[in-house]
């Protein structure tokens, strides 16, 4: 795995392009929540790790957008004030955002960020029932 410095400017980099990119599904969200939960730590808030999960969940296995996921973000921070806390897995993945910026932009790097958040989902796949539960406790499955 690449250093954390060199890691976190490959992140920055990605962020960069995901905002700039054109593409109505916002694919700059699912860039957010696996580095989000690929960097989390025990000390982190617990609404970080909490929407970097129901992010990937969504979008990897319900086929949400960047944009619905998003939306949803906004619509649970607005209501809800206390989140539950998720094992962190020791190994969260085998890429990183170093990885995907290596990928050249467009189609293909747009492939490697899919891969990228199925390789972080993965790795919590213990905390997908507590996921299901979180969304079903706020009505979005």
């Amino acid at each position: 795995m690449p250093d954390q410095q060199s890691d976190e400017h490959a992140y920055h980099e990605l962020t960069a392009y995901t905002l700039s990119h054109r593409h109505p599904a916002f694919v700059h969200q699912h860039v957010v929540d696996a580095h989000a939960a690929q960097h989390a730590t025990a000390s982190d808030k617990p609404i970080r790790l909490a929407f970097a999960l129901l992010g990937l969940y969504l979008h990897l296995e319900r086929n949400f957008t960047g944009r619905q996921v998003q939306r949803l973000h906004k619509q649970l921070a607005d209501r809800t004030h206390s989140w539950p806390t998720f094992p962190l897995p020791a190994h969260r993945g085998g890429m990183t955002a170093v990885d995907v910026l290596a990928v050249p932009e467009g189609e293909a790097r747009d492939r490697a960020i899919e891969e990228w958040c199925r390789s972080v989902w993965s790795t919590y796949a213990g905390s997908r029932p507590a996921v299901e539960a979180l969304l079903r406790e706020h009505g979005v499955i």
